[in-house]
């Protein structure tokens, strides 16, 4: 071996190869969350597109045919979503699923039932 090779091997960190059953599995999860944040924020961006256009539709339709145009529900709900999704991708969808996670484990600790009846019982609402 030159000797440059030897000092750029020196300063060059390497990856570390591991091929143990825990380390794919945890490549695999980080690669899914990109790939799927990814297409979160795609389907978001198309979303809030589509959302502008129906919302265009709407503004320039003829009274007679306002009743075929999509609600004014639909889209704000397309518009707010869609820039939701498209900013925030995986990173808001997982805030809302610990957020779930959380109830869920307060309800099966019983901490939630637990507070309600305590908060009925001492407001007089039970009796």
């Amino acid at each position: 071996m030159t000797k440059i090779y030897e000092v750029a091997l020196e300063r060059v960190a390497l990856p570390t190869a591991a091929w143990d059953l825990t380390s794919f599995l945890e490549n695999a999860k980080s690669q899914i969350q990109l790939w799927g944040g990814l297409l979160l924020m795609l389907l978001g961006a198309v979303g809030l597109v589509w959302g502008g256009v129906l919302l265009i539709k709407k503004l320039m339709a003829t009274p007679q045919s306002a009743g075929q145009q999509q609600g004014w529900g639909t889209i704000a709900l397309l518009i707010l979503v869609g820039g939701a999704l498209g900013t925030g991708g995986w990173s808001l969808i997982n805030t809302i699923g610990s957020g779930g996670q959380k109830t869920l484990e307060d309800l099966g600790g019983g901490s939630v039932l637990v507070q309600t009846v305590g908060h009925a019982l001492t407001s007089g609402v039970l009796g």
